[in-house]
């Protein structure tokens, strides 16, 4: 069992081995030394040689892969373990959660612990401030009335045209494109506040407010 970070890319191919390995806080990445795989390199020299001679040894090269794939687990883990203990000189371990953190974005260098588990005051200081701001802002936006100077009892949206489509005013009575007749909108017949039967197009005359 390998003892390092929780994320790692293997990059391997039949020529070699490299891994790139992830801060358990940040991501960020760290690539290892790339790794030449002699059985690879022997199979491919096999290969270019049976080709230079119209393929006389193409089945030694393929041979060569062969063996190359039968003893890559050993070979790779071995890869492995080297590229991790290269790793290791790039991160540092928290001796508190046990995670590996890069030491220039996630370690707390005073105290000896990730970031995670100590915090540099002085970014949590301004962090918290941030937030704080945030929550207080939209607080007192949210106290703020901005809708005091608006007309609600005015009519309002948009009419369009039946004829040509163009939007109009919500009271125009013929379209500004086409000349064209707008719809209009039924007068109210009762009051909306006391029910009374309306008469015209002003306010009620029973109660005195606007329709």
């Amino acid at each position: 069992m390998i003892q390092f970070v929780a994320n790692y890319d293997d990059l391997s191919t039949d020529k070699g081995y490299q891994f790139k390995f992830y801060c358990d806080k940040c991501g960020n990445g760290f690539l290892s030394e790339f790794q030449i795989s002699k059985t690879g390199a022997a199979a491919g020299l096999l290969q270019t040689v049976g080709n230079l001679f119209g393929g006389i040894f193409d089945k030694v090269g393929d041979g060569a892969y062969q063996v190359q794939r039968a003893i890559g687990g050993k070979a790779h883990d071995s890869a492995l373990e080297q590229a991790v203990l290269e790793g290791k000189k790039h991160f540092r371990q928290c001796t508190r959660c046990g995670k590996w953190v890069c030491p220039e974005v996630c370690w707390n260098g005073k105290v000896g612990l990730c970031e995670n588990c100590a915090p540099d005051e002085e970014e949590e200081l301004a962090a918290q401030k941030a937030q704080a701001t945030a929550e207080q802002i939209q607080l007192k936006t949210r106290e703020q009335d901005y809708t005091k100077d608006l007309d609600f009892k005015s009519k309002t949206g948009v009419n369009v045209c039946p004829g040509c489509g163009e939007k109009n005013a919500p009271t125009a009575k013929f379209c500004g494109s086409c000349g064209g007749a707008m719809p209009q909108k039924p007068a109210k017949k009762f009051c909306p506040q006391c029910g009374a039967k309306l008469t015209g197009d002003g306010g009620c005359a029973q109660c005195g407010s606007e329709a």
